[in-house]
């Protein structure tokens, strides 16, 4: 979501600039746009297509320079459409129209008391020319500039309430542009002679691996082969060094190879992901999760989990891990409830976030309210090591599922689940819970997980014949029972993102209280039904379906004893697996809802209105 890239440099850095936003592509935009500081002039092109559209525009254009910044947005403030596309120029109060801009910025996040500033700036003689809150701060910066672009971003930063990741460059000084952050990323990049801004280091792959990690109220100026980073503290700013880390970021183009999408790709990728997740993990015990982790879970007595999305089913799958496992009292939160409520603190909780991209803003927001509430047990399951997430959290487990291109999630969720059941496995030893023949088994079911997860993405042609049935459905219901409740909510997600069809889950038992009403022959039934002390209750909850009329669609372990009849259509997994069963059952869910999409012709790797970082609140 909202990338933003810039830089200064002696050569054009235009094909610098929207490569940048290529490798950004996978989160998700609506428009976008490139603005430089050329021949004394402010200049940009900005589109509401791809960024090959803005690329092929910048070039017929002759837009070069070396001093730039460019920008993908996914709208909050004002519809997808050119004129709310950044970068935003300022002409200054009282401009007439079409005069030429003094002021270029772009901007990720949202300001909160943009209303109160826009009221001030239009009784000042400016002329607002988008819906955004951003052009706000455009303006503020030109009101407050006089001669000195970064004491003019220093003083606008100050009236600024929410979140913000803002780079910004002025008619008047060639070859500098001021960066600050504020509740979203921004990474400084380090190059010989040059000096580059991104909201995440992959933007800059290939153009250096020197990064700095700008931290909350930075504001950083660069200028060719040099840079200055202050930090505002109490009303004041004031020179600070920031550590310059090697980073190898990977690049979001990825090789589709034989695949169709991305997502399919990713699917496939799974047991190599799951592997690679585990490559490093030869026992079970608290330095998985880094120093400190010992004395931390040692003085822990219960859980606290915060996620958003996906991630919040991985952690809700958890809790069922947690409680049964290793004893010890789990709650899941949605993250963007959980700071806008009034909770009980236990500074013996340990809270744990879940983060793809670990940038995720509503995360990020209840992790740093948690904390202030006086709980500083913090550990976070992650697959970004270089993220705020990790660098906010005392702890910390590093999935490595790589990127992740296609906007729903498929490889990351899977990996979260590994990292969730060592962290449960982990705290069951450290109370008591975990026998060394316990370790024994649960290490070597973890082991052979890959291959595992290899049969059942063998079910494939299945799920495909079933894909063509659903395809010409509008609704869907799923149903769980027990830990694998969780894993239909993901199921129904994965269908309602990229599919568009409208899809909601259930634990079975509810059928009963209410959404069997929903029944009919129109409506089709996906059923998770591993073979555990649960199943007896699903069977009869199928039957409820059968009575109505209602038409089932069943992942079944091989020895469930449920056969395929007159409207029930069943798959049979390759091996029932314990504990670990909900990972190999979330693959054919999304198998399903891949193919199904496939079917009605959308979008899969950026479904409509999705962004894959969500970095807003």
């Amino acid at each position: 979501m909202c990338g933003i890239v810039g830089a200064v440099s002696s050569r054009n850095i235009t094909p610098i600039l929207i490569e940048g936003l290529k490798r950004l592509e996978y989160r998700g935009y609506d428009s976008c746009g490139v603005a430089v500081h050329q021949d004394g002039a402010l200049r940009r092109a900005r589109s509401t297509s791809r960024v090959a559209e803005l690329q092929t525009q910048a070039a017929e254009d002759g837009i070069a320079s070396g001093t730039g910044i460019a920008h993908t947005r996914w709208a909050t403030h004002g519809v997808p459409a050119v004129r709310n596309a950044h970068p935003h120029f300022s002409p200054g109060p009282n401009a007439a129209e079409g005069a030429a801009g003094r002021v270029a910025l772009v901007h990720n996040g949202i300001i909160e008391n943009h209303d109160e500033l826009r009221a001030e700036l239009q009784a000042r003689g400016y002329v607002f020319h988008s819906q955004t809150d951003t052009e706000v701060i455009c303006h503020l910066v030109d009101q407050l500039y006089n001669g000195d672009l970064l004491e003019a971003v220093q003083q606008a930063v100050q009236r600024l309430k929410g979140a913000y990741a803002i780079a910004v460059f002025h008619r008047d000084e060639p070859q500098r542009v001021v960066g600050a952050r504020e509740g979203s990323p921004l990474v400084l990049g380090v190059g010989e002679g040059e000096r580059f801004l991104a909201s995440d280091a992959m933007a800059l792959a290939g153009v250096t691996d020197q990064i700095v990690y700008l931290e909350e109220g930075d504001v950083v100026d660069l200028q060719l082969g040099k840079h200055w980073i202050s930090h505002a503290q109490a009303g004041r700013f004031t020179a600070v060094e920031r550590e310059v880390k090697t980073v190898h970021a990977h690049s979001g183009a990825a090789e589709l190879g034989p695949y169709r999408h991305y997502m399919q790709k990713e699917i496939f990728e799974q047991p190599k992901a799951i592997a690679d997740t585990l490559d490093a993990v030869e026992t079970i015990g608290p330095e998985l999760f880094g120093a400190g982790a010992a004395a931390r879970f040692k003085d822990i007595d219960s859980v606290l989990i915060l996620a958003c999305g996906t991630s919040y089913y991985s952690g809700s799958t958890a809790k069922y891990w947690l409680e049964s496992i290793a004893k010890i009292p789990t709650s899941v939160e949605i993250a963007s409830e959980y700071r806008y409520r009034d909770s009980v603190p236990n500074p013996r909780q340990l809270v744990v976030t879940i983060s793809q991209s670990g940038e995720t803003a509503d995360t990020l927001a209840a992790l740093k309210h948690a904390r202030s509430l006086g709980m500083q047990h913090t550990l976070t399951i992650c697959n970004v090591g270089t993220s705020a997430m990790v660098r906010e959290c005392a702890l910390n487990y590093i999935t490595r599922a790589g990127a992740e291109i296609g906007v729903a999630s498929t490889k990351a969720f899977t990996t979260q689940l590994v990292g969730l059941f060592l962290l449960t496995l982990t705290l069951a030893k450290v109370r008591g819970h975990l026998s060394e023949a316990q370790e024994a088994d649960h290490l070597k079911a973890l082991r052979h997980l890959p291959v595992a997860v290899q049969a059942v993405l063998a079910l494939e042609p299945q799920v495909v014949a079933w894909s063509e049935a659903f395809a010409r459905k509008e609704n869907a219901l799923f149903l769980g029972r027990g830990l694998h409740y969780p894993i239909a909510l993901e199921g129904a997600l994965k269908l309602k993102e990229i599919s568009y069809i409208h899809a909601e889950a259930y634990p079975a038992g509810e059928l009963k209280h209410g959404p069997l009403a929903l029944v009919t022959a129109e409506m089709p039934v996906v059923t998770v039904a591993p073979n555990d002390a649960l199943l007896e209750k699903l069977k009869s909850n199928l039957q409820e379906v059968r009575a109505r009329g209602g038409e089932l669609f069943v992942f079944a372990d091989a020895d469930s004893h449920i056969e395929s009849g007159e409207g029930l259509h069943v798959i049979r997994m390759p091996e029932h697996y314990g504990a670990l069963s909900p990972i190999l059952h979330v693959v054919p869910l999304q198998l399903l809802a891949y193919h199904t999409a496939c079917a009605r012709g959308t979008d899969v790797d950026k479904p409509r209105n999705l962004a894959k970082s969500v970095t807003v609140e």
